[in-house]
Order: structure tokens, then C-alpha cells, then sequence
């Protein structure tokens, strides 16, 4: 019989079903190599490169399982466990999982900080099926008695290299000792390495090992480009590259350096948003709303969204900050051409990262075409190609909210999720206030100082335990956009204008 179908490999008719109505009807070659070992109950361990096809790859015997095994759902204890390491990437398994589990008339819960636990805790005290969940903020509601993991049938490790690059390890090992040692466990990473050997050995018995892509091997729908760069057009250059149409990623190595650009590429006109640790949940939510939506066509993150972040049609990712480590760089990299799509991958360099770019390129095990290049190159149509548009940054107006407590300078709710003072930089100032001037510089504009709403990461825990009240009954948030400028008439050394951009 033939298996190239999810029929074929066993997954019950229901969700092949589902499947179907989303266009997915051939197994990638990681879901075809490990679907007839983990439909059948055994341990496996899968590596696959990112956008290989992973989630699915564990989501549909996880499913089935627990539909055939039909038990009563209880509160508190879940039946099956899904550890990933960032925010982002439980909330897209739980997404992923939503139609499947629908289908099924199974229930899950989203388990992360970020956030406050009451609405987590009320969802298990219900009574889930599934608990897809970062470690840090799984064992706080463990140690607390919301949630006991001796009912567990499933437990999975999705990107498993990465909790340990993060270093959560300890954590895992302490949940997974808490699962029973009956349970079928499953473990998914881009490499396999010490560290999740370690896991291996503890806690899955006698698995069954596929590698169904090498972390290491080239994509043969990327094509891998250096651009050779002075440094007064190297923002020129991610700019005008930015500008075209399309969805891009631009990977920074500091969460400094990701605000920063995120701002200058709005100030040029520009739709931009951020994505890196300094941001409370909400404005990371909101700024990935955004990006999904088409709000803004340019995401500028850190290394938190080269794993297992996915987007659809993302057909440029930039490497404004060469990564330090090959592995960031394959990861960063495939964000783009996924499930067989075309995909280009530009690294910035400057004349004093030659060597180490070289030395990057080299132990990723891909041979980039290098060309030396400024504003007006032909090269960046090709690999950018359409008109650029400058016709407006994104800006994320303040709701209408209630009136704010007598005495002082007011304060309310940002727009990131930070706490802002009322006498910030924000909404309130004019649209102009951070167009480009005529010799390439934003205007300043506002009035003053004020606190990053995006970027207090502290933000979500005042909100949670300060006490302080919310405004209830605002308006929904407001878009516009600021006046845009150009690549030309902007400079290396120009800082963001007067207005906020997220």
C-alpha cells in the first residue's frame, strides 16, 4: 500500500478529514518516517530541520491516541503534555491543534508566563485533555497544586535543542519525572545532541529514532546571499530591501538593536514590528497579529523566532547581525522557504565580519553567493523584487480609555503592554512628528520622555499583582501611519523620529 497519505499511515479518518479542508493531504518526509511508530503507542525520537513538518508530526498520535482511549476528561489532571520553549511557539501548536482536537471533542490549555495564571488556572481546574505548556510557568502552577501530572498518557518535547540552548533542562527533567514512566513520550528537535541525549536516556524507553532531515543539510528551494556593505549603506540597504512587497524577517542579535531598527524602518515609512524578549506578552501577541495580518510586512526579532515561529509566505529573511553560531543561522534561515516553497536568505556584512561571516557560512555547510553592493544595486531587485513603498509606518494609537486618577501625571495601560506615563511620547502626537526631514533625519516630536510601552518587560507582572485597576470598556485599537521617507535620504546614522512605532 502506498504511504503517501495520512490515510495510509494509519491517522483515523476524522482528522485526515481536517487535514484535507486545510490543503494538507501529503506527509513531509518527517511525518511519514515516525507517524507509523508513535500511532502505534512507541517512544520516538524525530529530528527534523525547522519547517520540516514536526508539529503535525506529533499533534495527530497524540490525538488519536486519546480519542481512542476515550477516558473522562478530570480537573487538574491532564492526559497529555506538550513542553515547548518559547510563548509564541505553544500558542502556534495550540492553534495548530484547535481544528484537530475540535474534530475530536478533545480540549486543551495554553500553559505560559507572560500572562496572568487565573484564566490557566480556571482552564484546568475544568478539566483539559491537553496541556501544551513552557516549563517555567508549568512547574509554578505545579508547585502551587493547580495541576498534577500523574494521569499524563503523552508527553512530547517539541524543539528540544532549544530548551536546552535556553536552559531549561532542569525544569524538564523535573516535570518529565513527575509524568508516569508507562506513558509514550515523544521528542522532536532540529539537532541531536549531549544534552538531549541525556533526555533520551532517562526518560524514553527503547525509542525509535528517525532523522528524516539533517539540520545540516541545504534547502534546495533557499537560495543564500552575502552582501558586502560600508557602513553608512547598511541600513540603507535592509531598508530598501524591506520596503519591497512581501512578508520579511530581520534577525538582530540584541533586543536593543531589534526595537531600534524596528523604529527607523517605521520612521521611514516602512510597516514594521518587533519580537524579542523585552516585550510583555501582549504586545508580543498583538505585534504578531499584526504581522500575520499584513499590518506590517517586516517582523524584526531577535533569535526567540528562529525556532519554530512559522508564517506563511515569508520570502525574504535578512540576517541584519550575522548570528554569532551556525546553528542560529540555519534556524534564523528557515523561516523561510518552508514546506517546499522558495525562499532568500540575505546576510549583512561589513568589511570587519569577512572572516567571521566566512567562518559562518562555512560550519552551516552552505556556499552563499557574496557581492559587494549599495543603495541602487541591481542585485537588490532581484532578490527583493517590486516597488518599494514608503507610504507609512505603523503606529499603534492609544484606545480612548476611562479617565485617569486625580493628582500628577497620569497613568495608564500601553499600547505593548508596559506601563507608559502620561506625559510619553505616544499616539497623541501628530503624524508628522516622525516623517523623515528633508535631509534624511526623523524630526523630533512629542512632548518629552516617556516609557517604552513595548518594551518594559516588567509590565505584565505589575498589571498581574500590583493591584493597580485597568480601564474597562475602551475603544478598540486605532491604526495609522506616519509619512514615509526613502532609502535614499536615509542615513546609516538616523534615529527613529519622535513618535512611537509599536
Amino acid at each position: 500500500m502506498s504511504i503517501d497519505t495520512f490515510a495510509a499511515l494509519g491517522v483515523p479518518a476524522a482528522l485526515v478529514s481536517v487535514l484535507d479542508a486545510q490543503g494538507i493531504t501529503t506527509p513531509t518526509p518527517i511525518q511519514a518516517a515516525t507517524l507509523p511508530d508513535s500511532l502505534a503507542g512507541r517512544d520516538v525520537l524525530g529530528r527534523g530541520r525547522t519547517g520540516s513538518g514536526k508539529t503535525y508530526a506529533f499533534l495527530l498520535p497524540l490525538l488519536a491516541r486519546l480519542s481512542a482511549a476515550g477516558r473522562t476528561r478530570q480537573a487538574r489532571r491532564p492526559r497529555a503534555l506538550i513542553l515547548a520553549p518559547t510563548r509564541e511557539l505553544v500558542t502556534q501548536i495550540d492553534t495548530a491543534m484547535a481544528p484537530l482536537a475540535k474534530a475530536l471533542g478533545l480540549r486543551s490549555q495554553t500553559v505560559f508566563g507572560g500572562v496572568g495564571q487565573n484564566p490557566q488556572v480556571q482552564g484546568l481546574r475544568a478539566g483539559v485533555d491537553v496541556v501544551v505548556a513552557c516549563p517555567g510557568r508549568l512547574e509554578d502552577l505545579m508547585q502551587q497544586g493547580h495541576v498534577f501530572l500523574d494521569a499524563v498518557e503523552v508527553t512530547i518535547l517539541d524543539e528540544a535543542d532549544h530548551m536546552a540552548d535556553l536552559g531549561f533542562l532542569p525544569g524538564v527533567r523535573r516535570i518529565m519525572d513527575k509524568t508516569p514512566r508507562d506513558g509514550q513520550r515523544l521528542l522532536f528537535s532540529a539537532t541531536l545532541d549531549g544534552a538531549i541525549n541525556v533526555l533520551v536516556k532517562r526518560f524514553l524507553t527503547d525509542p525509535k529514532t528517525h532523522e528524516a532531515d539533517s539540520a545540516q543539510s541545504p534547502v534546495s528551494t533557499m537560495s543564500h546571499h552575502v552582501l558586502h556593505v560600508a557602513s553608512d549603506a547598511h541600513l540603507p540597504v535592509i531598508l530598501d530591501l524591506a520596503a519591497a512587497p512581501g512578508r520579511k524577517v530581520v534577525f538582530t542579535r540584541t533586543k536593543h538593536r531589534a526595537k531600534k531598527l524596528a523604529k527607523q524602518l517605521n520612521a521611514s515609512g516602512v510597516p514594521a514590528v518587533e519580537l524579542h524578549g523585552n516585550l510583555s506578552q501582549g504586545a508580543r501577541t498583538r505585534n504578531m497579529d499584526d504581522f500575520h495580518a499584513g499590518r506590517a510586512q517586516t517582523l524584526v526579532a531577535t533569535d526567540i523566532a528562529a525556532r519554530g515561529i512559522h508564517v506563511d509566505d515569508v520570502a525574504l529573511v535578512i540576517h541584519a547581525d550575522p548570528p554569532v553560531e551556525h546553528k542560529a543561522y540555519l534556524h534564523r534561515s528557515g523561516r523561510t522557504a518552508r514546506a517546499g516553497n522558495d525562499g532568500i536568505v540575505v546576510t549583512m556584512m561589513m568589511d570587519d565580519q569577512v572572516r567571521d561571516v566566512r567562518d559562518l557560512t562555512r560550519k552551516a555547510g552552505i556556499k552563499p553567493t557574496t557581492t559587494r553592493v549599495a543603495l541602487g544595486h541591481p542585485l537588490l531587485a532581484e532578490l527583493a523584487p517590486g516597488e518599494r513603498s514608503f507610504a507609512g509606518g505603523l503606529v499603534r494609537e492609544e484606545p480612548v480609555a476611562a479617565a485617569p486618577r486625580s493628582g500628577g501625571a497620569s497613568r495608564g495601560t500601553s499600547s505593548g503592554g508596559g506601563r507608559g506615563r502620561g506625559r510619553g511620547r505616544g499616539a497623541s502626537a501628530p503624524a508628522s512628528a516622525s516623517a523623515p526631514s528633508p535631509t534624511g533625519s526623523p524630526r523630533r516630536g512629542g512632548a518629552g520622555r516617556g516609557r517604552g510601552a513595548a518594551g518594559d518587560g516588567q509590565s505584565a507582572g505589575r498589571r498581574q499583582g500590583g493591584g493597580q485597576s485597568r480601564p474597562r470598556g475602551g475603544s478598540s485599537t486605532v491604526y495609522s501611519t506616519t509619512s514615509g521617507g526613502s532609502a535614499a535620504s536615509f542615513s546609516a546614522g538616523t534615529r527613529a523620529g519622535g513618535r512611537r512605532s509599536r
